[in-house]
């Protein structure tokens, strides 16, 4: 990072002890990290629209809302969903309590009849999504909310801001892990984005192959490897850079990192080797080109004979200088200002759309499709079933994406496909039905599946460089 400011995992061989990497002992599930209460996460329109809803009895009818995305940002080929979990948690935590409400009353959003709705409020419909880090598409319905009208209505803003932060997280943390192929990646970008999204970022940053984050709050709340040693003003405190340098080893041992570059890099990385001697596990170099740096620095340590010690490389990286870093001696990279802002796209683009609704009050009232015929924002209506077609190598050929005809009832069964051919993959899984939630990976699993999926992509599809989507979504 500028300014040597970021701690950085330590990427050393060794022991635990010396290297400075902490295994965070986090849970094996992550929870949800939400506020007691996400009710007022929404936007003032979404209670004066739940206020004039009940009062036309609209608020009680079936209504099915739908996630997606109508364009990628330009010249990516997928974007990568992120943030199912935090989604499903702040509906848990969608509850209006006496300090909520008495705001609300002293603001005067809505009227008593509405307060005292919201007092009872508590979702019971159903919620479907694409799992956490599978890829979609433009038009991928990433997630379907199916429930009365005035419930529905009030997760959108809360809804959105999740789906749409953590994807745009994870598209680009994706595209950089594939730009890093087996380097290391470590997150840090912590102080380039506020507090609770720095926790979020590292989150999706690891569910699509990062190796570890500097987040120690992202190490506690989801159990993400930490790790960290020293910025330059560790260096800079001390009177001379040996003695910064025997200090961190006298505390880290010697597969420590040693931050090399806060005066003179070359002489940086001789006086570590004289500190530290042949076995020092990494050196960190933060500026200057950081390809011929670290060429120079390959040599220099081979020179010293500490031919095992690691170079890692931070300083506004994206997937562009990984690439450009790609023939460097490099063996992992930090990264953080252009992950945590999505690399220059910081919104998934997702809108949140009503696609059907009934005509009659009752869950189980069958549900007819609503579209807009707006220019440049018209939407697809009903209720759709989602699946991704293979070839016979395992490759994604298609994406569908199909409404349910006839009108469907609540419950009705998965928006998948339906079909059991092993070559016809569904998309969508039931995250929550009556309220209940039935659908929460750890976050092993979600690496798991990212990692799957993007297997599925063939070589063309993850390419960097500026193409077409992978795959268009049928709606026929």
């Amino acid at each position: 990072m500028p300014g040597g400011g970021a701690i950085v995992a330590a990427v050393a061989a060794g022991s635990e002890e010396q290297s400075g990497h902490r295994e965070a002992e986090g849970p094996a599930t992550a929870p949800s990290h939400v506020a007691a209460t996400t009710a007022l996460f929404t936007d003032h329109y979404e209670l004066t629209m739940l206020e004039a809803a009940l009062s036309s009895g609209l608020a009680s009818r079936r209504a099915v809302f739908e996630v997606f995305a109508r364009s990628l940002p330009p010249g990516r080929r997928f974007g990568v969903c992120c943030g199912l979990d935090r989604v499903i948690g702040a509906i848990q935590a969608f509850r209006f309590g006496a300090e909520e409400l008495a705001y609300l009353d002293r603001a005067g959003v809505v009227g008593p009849k509405t307060l005292a709705h919201l007092e009872r409020f508590r979702f019971s419909g159903d919620v479907w999504a694409y799992a956490e880090g599978e890829l979609f598409f433009p038009s991928s319905p990433v997630l379907t909310v199916d429930a009365q009208w005035g419930q529905a209505i009030l997760l959108e803003t809360v809804v959105l801001s999740i789906l749409n932060h953590d994807s745009a997280v994870a598209s680009a943390a994706a595209r950089m892990s594939i730009a890093a192929g087996e380097r290391a990646l470590i997150e840090m970008g912590g102080r380039r984005t506020d507090a609770e999204a720095a926790v979020h970022a590292a989150r999706a940053a690891y569910i699509v192959g990062f190796a570890s984050t500097s987040n120690l709050e992202a190490g506690r709340a989801y159990g993400i490897p930490t790790a960290g040693t020293a910025a330059h003003a560790f260096v800079l405190g001390h009177a001379t850079e040996a003695q910064a340098f025997a200090a961190q080893l006298k505390t880290m041992g010697r597969g420590t990192t040693l931050l090399v570059d806060t005066f003179d890099t070359e002489q940086g990385i001789r006086t570590a080797v004289e500190v530290a001697g042949p076995g020092l596990g990494a050196i960190r170099i933060d500026s200057g080109g950081l390809a011929e740096g670290a060429h120079k620095a390959r040599a220099t340590l081979d020179g010293l004979g500490a031919r095992g010690t690691r170079i890692v490389v931070s300083g506004d990286l994206d997937e562009w200088s990984l690439l450009e870093l790609a023939d460097a001696p490099v063996d992992a990279y930090g990264v953080g200002t252009r992950l945590v802002t999505g690399s220059g796209h910081p919104t998934a683009g997702f809108v949140y759309k009503l696609v059907a609704q009934a005509d009659a009050e009752g869950d189980d009232a069958p549900v007819h499709p609503v579209a807009k015929l707006s220019e440049h924002k018209a939407t697809t209506g009903g209720r759709k079933r989602a699946w991704r077609e293979l070839d016979a190598a395992g490759h994604a050929v298609a994406e569908r994406a199909v409404a349910e005809r006839g009108g469907g009832t609540h419950g009705s069964g998965e928006p998948g496909s339906g079909a059991t051919d092993e070559r016809v993959r569904p998309l969508q899984v039931q995250a929550i039905k009556g309220g209940r939630v039935l659908h929460r990976p750890t976050l092993a699993e979600a690496r798991s599946h990212h990692l799957s999926a993007r297997a599925e992509l063939g070589l063309q599809a993850l390419r960097l460089d500026a193409g077409p989507p992978a795959l268009t979504v049928d709606h026929g």
